[in-house]
């Protein structure tokens, strides 16, 4: 339980509880990283659920979700969902920056994986050793495992891939991100994941997607033992996912 936010896993028990998206969901809530009431989306809709990747503010948060996506990235491993021999993991600026250096850190520390970090500058650095990308400098035949938080609509993914391809003739494996909103682009009925799949050819893969996540929150209770969704916010997310799921 978080004492500064009331959020308690109590409920849930045994392996619904250890679950990865159950944990996961339990970690956005603490974090303040995930909040349940109205909120106008910059689409537009009105949404009963809101994330906010800025909560992640000190090192205790950024090292935990780090040791999320090396979890993620260790298990789609063990399924061959991913390959072994991935040698950098990659963040697009800004926000990608503190997931591809704290999922490093994890890998490393956490599952004896030597594994570099990359993110690219906004702008062309014109002196010192130049360039546009810090960290592991890109090779030809490098496998590169891009890491972002929450896709809307795939616009730093089609912005990143051309500049990681035009440093080097690199395999990208696939995308690791914190949350799948699973829900219709404005100009498709296809999801904005299923979107970079098809158009990239690599997975995409969430830590937790937005089902999981309120199942899961379903089973937890505020500082009083109430249940943390009333049953109309649980209907309220029901019906928004109907209607704008993908």
């Amino acid at each position: 339980m978080n004492t500064e936010t009331g959020i308690s896993a109590a409920s849930a028990h045994g392996e619904a509880a250890d679950s990865l998206d159950s944990r996961f969901t339990a970690f956005l809530l603490q974090s303040q990283a995930l909040k349940f009431g109205d909120f106008t989306l910059k689409s537009g809709r009105q949404s009963p659920y809101f994330i906010n990747a800025g909560a992640f503010n000190d090192g205790r948060k950024i090292a935990t979700l780090g040791a999320f996506y090396a979890e993620r990235i260790a298990a789609s491993i063990a399924a061959e969902a991913l390959p072994s021999d991935i040698d950098t993991v990659f963040g697009p600026a800004y926000k990608g920056i503190p997931l591809a250096v704290s999922t490093a850190i994890a890998l490393t520390s956490m599952h004896d994986a030597q594994i570099g970090y990359t993110f690219d500058r906004k702008e062309a650095k014109d002196h010192g050793d130049g360039g546009m990308l810090v960290g592991t400098q890109l090779r030809d035949g490098m496998k590169v495992l891009l890491v972002d938080d929450v896709m809307t609509a795939g616009t730093a993914v089609r912005e990143v891939v051309p500049k990681i391809k035009a440093a080097a003739d690199v395999e990208i494996v696939g995308l690791i991100l914190a949350v799948d909103r699973m829900e219709k682009t404005k100009d498709s009925d296809r999801s904005a994941v299923s979107s970079v799949e098809q158009e990239f050819g690599f997975p995409v893969i969430p830590i937790a997607n937005v089902r999981e996540i309120f199942a899961a929150a379903e089973q937890m209770t505020d500082a009083a033992g109430q249940p943390l969704l009333s049953a109309d916010l649980a209907q309220r997310a029901k019906d928004y996912l109907a209607q704008y799921g993908a």
